[in-house]
Formats: structure tokens, C-alpha cells, sequence
């Protein structure tokens, strides 16, 4: 079975087999259903057969209880990557990828969740590696509408992110949530767009929507609350920080810096030092939405 979705205006396929066990758990794609079409931006196909071995280690991420494992390879012309949903669980998804990240192929063992895991993973890999030639960036955020324009808040992970957007829909009227971890920035016809995407981290908030970016905001947790706006080098490197990629594949860094440049020089972007407060999203509000 071979279903099409569109992420920022992207369209990507996912050929399942039949009987697949991860299958009811996808239903995050659902918003995201699109129809069949020439353009795609890749193809994954899960398979049985245990892709090729591994190659040069070009990445390993660190290894905290609790947190994902990934490792990333070169493979002959291609790369390939494995999946393991903490340090002490084992493998559950080993992905071979062409080396224009357009074909991919996913071993996914394990229970239905382990499966699930991989194929999230392999699919949130594919596109922010794929998408980057078409000014796409896949950031680690969470993301607020008001008044038709998305709020981006960024930080470490455990510094706020969830609970700032929290405060705005609180305190905030007319704020939403359009994304609490993984949606995607894009430059359309010369601006800069948020969209959600079918990646929201442990909130289920997976909406097919968009909308013009207002700010960039990176938190800090202070014991005290002061927001200052970044110069663009500040501004590049802060939305650097927070976006997914890969530096030594030269030609995702060259696309990745051009659509950055042009963000870092049209959006706004601030560094709140914070409490965790409705004074804290008042002031940022005021500030970036006033």
C-alpha cells in the first residue's frame, strides 16, 4: 500500500506492506493525505530484507537515558542509518538512503511501537535532508499562531518550549498551537513560512496548516524576565542551532545556509530570558505580536 503526504507543500510517499504492525499507529499522517503525483520529493519502501552493512561512521548521537539513539553512516554511493528508542533498547529501524536522500529503504523489527519509532524516524531523517535543496528546514520548536502569523519558540531541550507556548494559549487570546516540536520553515515566494508537520513530539499536534512567520524567539530560563532582539549574525546562528541537518554533506549545508541567511535577514529574532509566567508571555507577546 503506498500512501502520498504533503509537509510544506512537499510530497513524499511511504509504501507499507500489507499486514504491516505499525500501520494503525500512523494515524499522525492522516492531516497530511495527499493524492498521487510526479512530483515527490522521496520514496520510502519498508522492507524485510536487512539493508546493506555499515560503512563509515559519520555521526553517532549522544547516548542520554531516556532519549533516542541514532547513528549515521556512508554506505557505498548512499548513507544508512539506525534507529534505537533509548541507549538501552536494541536497534529497531536500519535505514538505507540513495545519496540524494530521493530513495529509501526501512528494516523495522521489534514490537508495532518500535516499528512506528523507525518509521517516524526515517521519514522525519528523509525529509529534512531531502527538503533542504527547496529552502526547507526542519526545526526543533514549538510553534503558536495568532492573528495568521506563527510564533517560533526555540531552546535546549528541558528549557521551556512546551510550557511557554502553553502560557500564551492561557494567557493569550487567539493563540493556537500548530506545532510542539518538529514543524517546518520554508521561504515561499520570497518569505518565510511555519508549518506544521506530522512530527509534534510527545504532543499529538499534527495540523496540515500554515503561516507567515512573525518571530523567532530562543528561551532561556533566567530568574527574571527580559527579552532582546539578536543582530542577524546572532539570528543565523540561533535558528542554526535548532534546525536539523548535517554540516559535512556539503551540499545540505550550502542549501541549508541560504535558506537561513535569508530568515536570519527577514524574521525577527529575540532571546526571552524567562520565568515560566504569564508575565513572561505577556512580555514576549507584547514584544514580538504587539
Amino acid at each position: 500500500m503506498v500512501r502520498h503526504f504533503q509537509v510544506a507543500g512537499l510530497v513524499f510517499s511511504l509504501d507499507l506492506p500489507d499486514g504491516f504492525p505499525a500501520a494503525d499507529r500512523l494515524h499522525n499522517y492522516d492531516p497530511f493525505e495527499a493524492a498521487a503525483g510526479d512530483a515527490v520529493l522521496f520514496k520510502l519502501e519498508i522492507t524485510n530484507q536487512l539493508p546493506a552493512e555499515r560503512g563509515e561512521v559519520l555521526m553517532r548521537s549522544a547516548e542520554q537515558t531516556g532519549e533516542p539513539v541514532v547513528g549515521f553512516y556512508r554506505s557505498g554511493e548512499g548513507y544508512l542509518a539506525e534507529f534505537a528508542p533509548s541507549p538501552s533498547a536494541p536497534v529497531c529501524g536500519v535505514l538505507e538512503m540513495s545519496g540524494d536522500f530521493r530513495e529509501g529503504r526501512l528494516f523495522a523489527e521489534g514490537s508495532a511501537a518500535d516499528q512506528a519509532f523507525a518509521v517516524n524516524n526515517a521519514l522525519m531523517l528523509l525529509f529534512a535532508f531531502a527538503s533542504a535543496p527547496y529552502a526547507a528546514l526542519e526545526m526543533h520548536a514549538s510553534v503558536v499562531t495568532r492573528g495568521g502569523r506563527g510564533f517560533l519558540f526555540l531552546g535546549r531541550s528541558g528549557t521551556g518550549k512546551s510550557t511557554h507556548s502553553r502560557l500564551w494559549l492561557e494567557h493569550i487570546s487567539g493563540t493556537e498551537l500548530l506545532n510542539d516540536d518538529n514543524p517546518v520553515l520554508r521561504i515561499v515566494d520570497g518569505v518565510a513560512r511555519v508549518f506544521g508537520s506530522p512530527w509534534s513530539g510527545k504532543t499529538p499536534c499534527y495540523k496540515a496548516q500554515d503561516a507567515t512567520v512573525g518571530a523567532i524567539v530562543r528561551l532561556h530560563q533566567a530568574p527574571f524576565n527580559r527579552i532582546t532582539r539578536f543582530a542577524t549574525v546572532q539570528a543565523y546562528a540561533s535558528v542554526m542551532a535548532s534546525c536539523s541537518g548535517f554540516r559535512p554533506i556539503r551540499a545540505l549545508a550550502d542549501a541549508q545556509h541560504e535558506t537561513l541567511s535569508q530568515i536570519a535577514q527577514q524574521v525577527p529574532c529575540y532571546q526571552l530570558e524567562c520565568l515560566p509566567d504569564e508575565a513572561a508571555a505577556r512580555l514576549c507577546q507584547e514584544t514580538v505580536d504587539g
